[in-house]
């Protein structure tokens, strides 16, 4: 089984910066793109960012300038840093990988549970 586990949510004023956490932790051969979705209360859940595991990056363009995504294949961990908050960001946020749990089996999507991101003032 493969979990992952986020971390890093809360309440910020608008302006303000977060930054997210989530590791991977399981049986894990390999792991390819990682990345952020997000969902507001009433709103389809987006992607806001991705990265491959060479380090690609893809921003939702509500994001861009703002948020930046990187990883750390070591600790199969991927982060997402959150500058110049907007009310607008307010959202759980759910991180994704593509997991291979050995050299033989296919990458299959795995999700963490959510954070919430809270921008209020």
């Amino acid at each position: 089984q493969v979990q992952l586990v986020e971390s890093g949510g809360g309440l910020v004023q608008p302006g303000g910066s977060l930054r997210l956490s989530c590791a991977a932790s399981g049986s894990i051969f390999s792991i390819n793109a990682m990345g952020w979705y997000r969902q507001a209360p009433g709103k389809e859940r987006e992607l806001v960012a991705a990265i491959t595991k060479g380090g690609s990056t893809n921003y939702a363009d509500s994001v861009k300038g703002r948020f930046t995504i990187s990883r750390d294949n070591a600790k199969n961990t991927v982060y997402l840093q959150m500058n110049s908050l907007k009310p607008e960001d307010t959202a759980f946020y759910y991180c994704y990988a593509h997991v291979a749990q050995s050299s033989i089996t296919r990458f299959l999507e795995v999700w963490g549970q959510g954070t919430l991101v809270t921008v209020s003032s």
